[in-house]
């Protein structure tokens, strides 16, 4: 019983991520170069043979970025809605195309993906459960808010990549014009720190091992201050703030805790990522 998970690249210049078992894997967004996909995936001692196909949730470019280039030139099928796939503008090898239905399995050899609608200002826009071994992977992120769908999926989950953008305070005092920050915390925008929180507080599993804090806003939010609010809460889970320069590590996930005495020069190094 185990998957194994990383992010490659989590933020508005671009998200990545893995999930994968010791034989085949996929990958849930591609907004990153394939060039630097396979660097990543290199250091990480990852094999892109074993990914054998492309999730995407949504047309935005942070998410769609490399993905014409990482599919024509390792033959990966991309599982895209039509809506998605007509506002993205990809161009893409017709037999490499392949549309999915909210809640309809996706079988990808032992792995089985499952989509599921959320609300984001996006054409057709979904998060995904992936599953194996008894395990279960949730990728939620750019999610205006924790509607029905988001809080039933991520009951569920062993691990997630839940989505934590801005700080209320920073973005109340940033810089941003006041139409986009009324953008962004709107249903449809994305998630809060504290809206993060209260999802995470109230509907995680009591066997959820790892939560990965993803897509956190460069101006309107700090990775240390999301990390101090989600440790206050996290029990046993441990907490990971993913970078928006570099991937993180590679964590393996069997539906049980897994000890989190860091050393302090460790948590040191990973808050400077950012």
């Amino acid at each position: 019983m185990s998957l194994f998970i990383t992010s490659l690249n989590s933020g508005s210049n671009g998200n990545c991520y893995y999930v994968g078992n010791n034989n085949e894997a996929v990958l849930v967004d591609v907004g990153i170069s394939c060039k630097e996909i396979e660097l990543r995936m290199k250091r990480l001692d990852l094999s892109l043979d074993k990914v054998k196909a492309i999730f995407i949730s949504h047309e935005h470019g942070d998410h769609i970025k490399g993905v014409q280039t990482l599919s024509k030139k390792y033959n990966l099928p991309v599982y895209i809605t039509p809506q998605t796939l007509s506002n993205s503008h990809l161009v893409l090898e017709n037999v490499l195309i392949k549309s999915f239905n909210g809640y309809e399995k996706v079988v990808i050899g032992n792995l089985i993906v499952t989509p599921f609608p959320k609300r984001h200002d996006a054409s057709d826009p979904y998060s995904f459960i992936v599953e194996g071994n008894g395990i279960k992977i949730g990728v939620l992120t750019d999610i205006g808010s924790a509607c029905q769908h988001v809080i039933e999926n991520f009951k569920q989950c062993h691990a997630a990549f839940l989505e934590a953008n801005y700080d209320e305070g920073l973005l109340d005092s940033g810089y941003y014009p006041y139409y986009l920050k009324e953008r962004i915390r709107s249903d449809k925008g994305h998630l809060s720190n504290k809206q993060a929180l209260d999802l995470f507080v109230n509907h995680k599993s009591e066997l959820m091992s790892h939560v990965i804090l993803s897509h956190l806003s460069k101006d309107n939010n700090c990775p240390i201050i999301v990390k101090e609010l989600f440790t206050k809460h996290a029990q046993q889970t441990q907490v990971v703030v993913a970078s928006r320069l570099q991937e993180t590590e590679v964590f393996h996930v069997t539906g049980s805790f897994v000890s989190q005495n860091v050393p302090k020069s460790k948590v040191a190094f990973q808050t400077s990522l950012f």
